[in-house]
């Protein structure tokens, strides 16, 4: 009688033991998290020769480069990208007056000669955002933390910093035809 009790008990020991392990290997897998979902960048380009490509473009269209140093691991890059994208506002400065970049920093590719080129912007951490003019000259870096307001970012502070680094905003008045 004691040998089946003792039997009995291992019995419900292993059924249960095999449902938990079951369970775990049954369940699906975790949700991404958006930054594990959202792509902007591409970390086989070479980042140098993106700069130097939309530099000539920019120099075509009268414009500036505006470049978002980042990568796809980082939330505040991703939530920077959707909070210019909601607002047509901002994006109708960003399309009217520069060549947008993503220019990836990442394990796989950090473009060490991007970087060095710019003057290491990414000493401010990231996103950081760097202006280039149709020559390839960098005209600003600018740490985004000065944009953010809690958790997210300030339209108003957003606005004037692509507004203030345009190419015509550049130009004085007294030159401009």
């Amino acid at each position: 009688m004691k040998i089946s009790k003792i039997f009995l008990a291992l019995i419900i020991v292993f059924v249960f033991a095999g449902n938990s392990i079951n369970a775990q290997t049954t369940a699906k897998p975790a949700a991404k998290t958006p930054a594990e979902q959202v792509k902007l960048y591409d970390p086989t380009l070479d980042g140098l020769k993106q700069i130097k490509d939309a530099a000539a473009l920019a120099k075509k269209a009268n414009k500036h480069v505006l470049i978002q140093y980042g990568g796809n691991w980082c939330s505040w890059c991703i939530k920077f990208d959707g909070f210019c994208k909601a607002d047509t506002s901002i994006m109708r400065i960003i399309n009217g007056n520069y060549i947008p970049v993503k220019l990836n920093y990442s394990p796989e590719n950090n473009n060490d000669a991007a970087n060095s080129y710019m003057g290491n912007p990414s000493r401010f951490g990231f996103p950081v955002f760097i202006i280039i003019d149709g020559n390839g000259k960098v005209l600003h870096i600018q740490d985004s933390s000065l944009l953010e307001d809690g958790a997210g970012y300030n339209k108003q502070k957003v606005v004037g910093f692509f507004s203030n680094w345009t190419a015509a905003a550049l130009i004085p008045k007294s030159q401009q035809k």
